[in-house]
Parts: structure tokens; sequence; C-alpha cells
């Protein structure tokens, strides 16, 4: 067994699992109740993707799960002697694994699940409480290499005979535990129902529990009850991997290392106060998330009519077309997804102007004047974000400020509007245009009309977007092919190219309908996924691809610039 796969000496650590930083996130029952929760995981998820991390998600069972089978598999076999119970009981985190999996990869997110044999954690001791002693293969390192995510079951491992062990209950903290240190890293981040570890249970305790930002080992072991597996604990502090206890959406929890900071009080969050502008495919499916997390308060939302009836379960109350009403409610966010630029540009002034915080999904509008917006946000201390304008659930914004964050930027080129690229590869495929806008419609990614997406108009204003991220400024103008059904398309893959380069000082921006494809990244999207390539002065090249349209990839990079504001929000107040 090569030595950076076992479980090695304490303190000796294996080199990374890949070049991407990487961090393990562990989901228990008590944030993943049941399917519902998925969505909510798969969003934690995101969060660490699109800022330029590999997640390897380790899975308890739904709630309730294990004991259902656990039940099971003790009726059916012997009291003394039952070794093929683990087998039948880790199905629950292999079904929640797959699950989580699924929601990840409706947001865009290139996913991949292992089951506990394909992870093969090995383990010798008894067969419902073993002990982990090495990772058996190179499977979680190689799906690493080739994906975004790397969803795992925890709980369980594979002993020297086969046969599949659990790690005790608890176990799946054990399991992550283990994982972070076979990849050489020095933390795991363990997701529960509570923001980290306190002096005394927040839920029943009288007076005023303290949170601890950190914690020794020892204080962990005290007081951390059933929280944290102590087995878990005890492999942490000996390989020198923290635990960093946090709940969904906060950034901040309490760290188990070895020295303990004072807790601290925390202040009771009031919920966010949110209007929502449109409820089209974007705006309805940032409803459905909105209005059922505790952690926000909808208070209304801005419709053209507000007695259409819609596919949201939604209070019709909320529902309103007066704009003075809503902004009157002094909201702390804006969350705009209108379909048409001006009224939108005109709604983020406005809220802007009053130092609301703003997340727009609206391309057309920010495209008018990123740089005015951002300006208006810095006078009235407020802040706007727009990653969700441009890739849907692909990290565009992010990548190009990577980019330039390295170094100068020469240019870019992207397919950027996912309705067009799924539509050229049906008539590709041999469709007839109206069949294949209408494929594009009931797939939920063309709008009632879509011409600015044929026109080329979406994709121009996604240039400007990316043009002010890598230079600062937009071009004066983006000429654009017209996707129409005299356009001719034969079997070589057609793709929507939008590029923008620096020539000279002057900027050469086009959206061009390109039958030549020379770049295999371009040549390998299908359905509505989008890609971007930017090119470094110095020659380097950063990539990233996902989906770029449909309701939930967009909704995830909306939420995603919606919980960086929260966390911004949040540091800000702790600074007063």
């Amino acid at each position: 067994m090569s030595a950076n796969l076992a479980l090695v000496a304490e303190n000796q650590k294996p080199q990374p699992a890949h070049d991407a930083d990487v961090v393990v996130l562990k989901f228990g029952s008590s944030v993943l109740k049941s399917p519902a929760d998925a969505p909510a995981v798969a969003s934690e998820i995101y969060g660490h993707v699109r800022r330029g991390r590999k997640v390897v998600a380790v899975v308890s069972a739904l709630a309730g799960e294990t004991d259902k089978l656990l039940s099971e598999a003790r009726q059916l076999g012997l009291d003394h002697d039952n070794e093929l119970l683990p087998a039948y009981v880790v199905l629950g985190e292999e079904r929640a694994a797959a699950l989580v999996a699924i929601a990840c990869d409706r947001v865009g997110l290139d996913a991949v699940g292992l089951s506990v044999q394909q992870l093969g954690i090995s383990a010798e001791g008894p067969s419902q409480h073993a002990r982990p002693v090495a990772l058996k293969n190179n499977n979680l390192r190689e799906a690493l290499a080739q994906h975004e995510v790397v969803v795992v079951p925890g709980f369980g491992a594979v002993r020297e005979c086969g046969r599949v062990a659990l790690l005790g209950r608890g176990g799946s903290d054990l399991t992550a535990v283990v994982l972070a240190a076979e990849l050489g890293l020095d933390k795991v981040r363990l997701v529960k129902d509570v923001d980290g570890l306190y002096d005394r249970d927040p839920a029943s305790a009288s007076g005023t529990p303290q949170r601890y930002r950190r914690a020794s080992w020892e204080t962990a072991r005290q007081l951390g009850g059933a929280l944290v597996q102590h087995d878990a604990i005890d492999l942490g502090e000996k390989r020198g991997v923290e635990i960093e206890v946090a709940a969904l959406g906060r950034a901040e929890g309490t760290v188990v290392g070895h020295r303990n900071a004072p807790p601290g009080p925390v202040s009771p969050e009031k919920p966010l106060k949110v209007v929502v502008a449109g409820c089209g495919v974007v705006g309805g499916g940032l409803l459905n998330r909105l209005l059922w997390d505790n952690g926000f308060e909808v208070v209304g939302v801005l419709v053209r009519d507000p007695f259409k009836r819609r596919d949201v379960d939604c209070p019709q109350e909320l529902f309103s077309n007066d704009v003075d009403a809503l902004l009157a409610k002094k909201p702390d966010l804006v969350v705009e997804a209108l379909s048409e630029g001006q009224a939108g540009h005109d709604l983020i002034r406005r809220a802007l102007e009053q130092g609301c915080d703003v997340v727009s999904a609206n391309k057309q509008a920010v495209a008018l004047d990123p740089e005015g917006l951002q300006k208006l946000a810095d006078a009235n201390g407020a802040r706007v974000a727009w990653s969700a304008s441009v890739g849907g659930g692909s990290p565009m914004i992010e990548t190009l400020r990577a980019a330039r964050a390295a170094g100068e930027v020469a240019g870019f080129e992207a397919v950027l509007n996912g309705t067009v690229n799924f539509m050229l590869e049906r008539l590709g495929e041999g469709a007839a245009f109206a069949d294949a806008l209408a494929d594009a419609r009931a797939a939920g990614f063309a709008e009632e009309d879509p011409s600015s997406d044929l026109e080329g108009r979406d994709a121009a204003a996604k240039v400007k977007l990316l043009s002010y991220e890598a230079f600062g400024r937009v071009p004066d103008e983006v000429p654009s092919d017209v996707l129409s059904a005299a356009t001719p398309v034969g079997h070589a893959p057609v793709r929507q190219i939008g590029a923008c380069f620096n020539k000279g000082g002057q900027l050469d921006a086009s959206v061009r309908l390109n039958d030549n494809l020379q770049d295999a990244l371009f040549q390998s999207l299908n359905g509505e996924r989008n890609a971007l390539k930017v090119h470094g002065a110095d020659g380097r090249v950063w990539l990233c691809k996902g989906r770029g349209a449909g309701r939930w990839a967009t909704t995830e990079s909306v939420l995603a610039d919606v919980a960086d504001i929260v966390r911004a929000r949040r540091a800000a107040a702790e600074l007063v």
C-alpha cells in the first residue's frame, strides 16, 4: 500500500489530492431530514465551488432512516452474529448521497457519487463500531481530478474480508475526518443544525448560551455531547485535522483544535427583509426557496399583474405592481429578476439610493452601466452583486475576477446563452426551427418572447459585463449574429461564441455563430451548458463551465450572491 493512501502517522501529511483547493463538508441528518432538504445542501456546496474549490461532500442518511434500517435488519438477522447488517444499513447513506448528487447536477455542478465500496475506507474491529485503518484505493482522488463535487456516503467502511462495517453512531463525522486527513487537509467542516459549540445546550439552558469561536479537543469532548462523534474528535487530534462545526449558510462556527478561546454571546439574528422583483422562470424559483428559509422574510413581490395565477405557493397579498409601496417597506435586500432591462436598471438604482443591497440576475439591466451601479452602491453604503446575470450556474464572473487578480487579461471567449446552445444542438440533430424553440420553452430555458436570445442581445449584454470584469470598461458595440430558421446548421457542431479581446487598447467584441470550432471545450458543450475561457496576457488560461439556463441553475447563482451579501452584513455587524 502506498504511503500517501494509508492512514499515516500523526502530523505526517499526504500530498493534496488536486491542484485546486479541496474542502471536505459533512452533512448530517439534522440538516438533511428529507429529500426536500437536498437543494439547500446543494446550495452550500455550490457556494464553495464558485469560490474555486473542489468539494468532497460526506452525507449521512436522512432523518430516521438509520434507525429504520437497523430495526429491519435486526428483525431478520441473528442477535449474536449479524455480520451482514452493516451492508443493509449503509443503503441509507448511499441513497442520501445519490439524492444530493442529483440536486447538485440540477443546479449545474459537475458532481459524481461513490458508494461505500467504491470509496474504500478499510476498517477493522467490530462490524458495527469499526476503526478506520486505510483508504484502500485511489477512486476518490481520481474522481476529484475529473469532477467539481464528489458526494460520498458516511458511516460505512470495508473490512479485510470485503464486508461492509459501520463506524459507530455518528460515524459520518469520522468518515469526514478520515477523508480530510487522507487528502492532506488541515480542516474539515461539519454542517449541523447549530452554528457551533456552546458552553451549554442552547435549546434548553437557562441564561444566555455562549458560543466558542475556538475550542480545544478536551473542551469538545466535554461539551460536544452528541454534536460531534468522540472517535472523530480523537482522530482529528491525532492527525492534526481541525474540526469546524457550523450551520448551513453560515461562515462562522466553532473551530475545534489545540486551544480554547473564551466563548462569547451570540446575538439573535433577525430575518433579512427581502423584495423579489419578477416572478418568471428565475424569480419564481427564488420565491420557492426564500419563502421557506427562516433567514429571510419576503415582504413583497414586484410583478406586472398581481392577480395572475403562478406556479409558486406564495401569499397573494405579497404581489404588487407598485414600486414605491414595496420600497416603502424598507427592505434590506432587493433581488431583481425582471425581464426588461431599463425597468430593472431603474429599480436597482432606486434601491441602491435608498441604501438597500441588491442582487440582480438581469444582464440587460446591469449591462447598461455596471460601473455607475457599483459607484452608486459604494456612495450609499450598499452592496450590489450580479454574478447570476452571466452564465447561469457557471461562475463566470468569479472566474474572470480570479484571472484579473492574477494578472493582465488579454481576452475571453465563451458560450453564453443556454437557450441558443440548446436549440443549436436540437437543430444539429435535424429538428425544425419551430420545434427546437418549442423544446427550449418546454424545458424552461426560453422565455415567451425569445428575441433577445435569438438576436444575440442577451449574449452581447453578457459580453459587456464580462468585459467590465476583465478590463474595467465595456466595448462601445458588440456586433451579433442572429439565429433564425434561415441559419444553416449541418452535422458539424455550431456554437454561439461571445468574445472580447484587448487589441492595442481597443476592445474588439462580438457574438458570432461559429461552425468551425477548434476548441474541444466548446465542442463538448451539450444542451443548455455554457463555458468560459479566459486568456491571460502571460499565456495562462482559466476555464469554467456549467448549466447556463433554467430556473434552478440561475436561482442557485442568485442565492450564492445573496449568501455572500448576508455574510458581508454579518461581518460588518460584528465590527460595530
